[in-house]
């Protein structure tokens, strides 16, 4: 089968499509045929070994010492069951499902096999496979921080740090559904979009310091790193928490957090993913309480490009990779001027292909790493 792989650290250019052996299911467990995965930045991280500051001398023991101990990256999928092990009960032939792999990743391929008790679930039925297969990323990493560790509840207020982004505007249309006043902040050429997924007041960070503003919130969700509680602390309401979704290892351990007295609490963690989180996001989308933004996408076979795309860090929702003639049709159908598109209403955001990858390549080489 064919597959993205990357062999060493490095750019984009690093990730190259070739031929691995095809995955066989043991008894348990369930052969997916791909039609849709991402490039997240956890893909991002895995490939270049950028971590967060603090961190950065974990990124070799964890991904690979010498090099990568998984050459197919790809934390998110959504397919087709085509073969499956005697012992398989919850799934039958021909199901379309998605899946999260998270840290195992191997989702930049034509197939991958899974556990049928694994992080699978049955695709909802009013999303294409490109939607569905952002549906795990963010969604679970914006439910872990919401409602798992905030307990965010109906009248919240809610400050979204990043609402552009994949867990961003996941984070703005699931805390709308817990009944919150959600506050967004974003850059000029996303306010429109933030506003669109239900988002009650947005902040251009690129024309005022969120830091000034007046406002407070009862839960403040930081998916960027630029939200340190010595920063935006004061925009806390008594008994507010920071959820740190993106953080330096000094904000992870607690160093310059809230104290006891104030009453406040940063959050931050290792987001935990279970089958009920990808039930929840499933019921969400099927009533359209949640439906992921798709930036772009592109064949598998340019993954290098989506890599390049990706590294910029300015991506709006998910970036998808399509896999096979399948895919590719409906990515085709779905593609069109920008004003053309509806949201919320039996389509998704799907904004037209980015700058080409040698341009985004230029840009990249033109400025440090993070």
């Amino acid at each position: 089968m064919k597959a993205a792989v990357y062999k060493k650290y490095g750019p984009p250019s690093v990730v190259v499509l070739a031929d691995v052996p095809m995955p066989s299911p043991k008894a348990d467990e369930v052969l997916i045929r791909i039609h849709a995965t991402t490039v997240s930045t956890a893909d991002w991280r895995a490939r270049s070994l950028a971590m967060p500051a603090g961190f950065g001398t974990m990124g070799r023991p964890f991904f690979g010492l010498f090099g990568p101990r998984q050459p197919i990256l790809g934390t998110e999928l959504a397919g087709e069951i085509v073969a499956m092990g005697k012992a398989v009960t919850r799934f039958k032939l021909g199901d379309h499902v998605f899946a999260f792999t998270g840290a195992k990743y191997g989702c930049h391929a034509e197939y991958r096999v899974m556990p049928q008790d694994g992080l699978i679930m049955q695709k909802p039925a009013n999303l294409s496979f490109e939607e569905a297969a952002a549906l795990s990323f963010g969604g679970t990493t914006a439910l872990y921080f919401l409602k798992a560790k905030a307990g965010i509840k109906s009248g919240d207020s809610v400050l979204i740090i990043g609402a552009s982004g994949c867990i961003g505007t996941a984070a703005v249309q699931i805390a709308k559904h817990f009944g919150a006043n959600v506050t967004g902040v974003c850059s000029t050429a996303n306010l429109s979009l933030v506003r669109r997924i239900g988002a009650d007041a947005v902040f251009d960070y690129t024309a005022q310091d969120i830091a000034s503003v007046s406002q407070t919130y009862d839960i403040i969700l930081d998916t960027t790193g630029t939200a340190p509680y010595a920063r935006c602390g004061h925009l806390l309401k008594p008994g507010g928490r920071l959820l740190i979704a993106l953080g330096t290892l000094a904000t992870v351990l607690g160093i310059g957090g809230p104290r006891r007295s104030s009453g406040h609490q940063s959050i931050a963690g290792v987001v935990k993913v279970t089958i009920a989180d990808l039930r929840q996001l499933a019921d969400l989308a099927a009533v359209s309480a949640f439906r992921p933004v798709i930036d772009s996408a592109y064949p598998l076979e340019n993954a290098a490009e989506a890599h390049a795309y990706v590294d910029q860090g300015h991506k709006r929702g998910s970036v998808i990779l399509s896999v096979g003639a399948t895919a590719a049709q409906d990515t085709t159908d779905l593609v069109g001027p920008r004003d053309q598109l509806a949201f919320l209403n039996s389509q998704s955001v799907l904004l037209p292909q980015p700058i080409t990858a040698l341009e985004a390549w230029r840009r990249i080489m033109a400025r440090p790493l993070p």
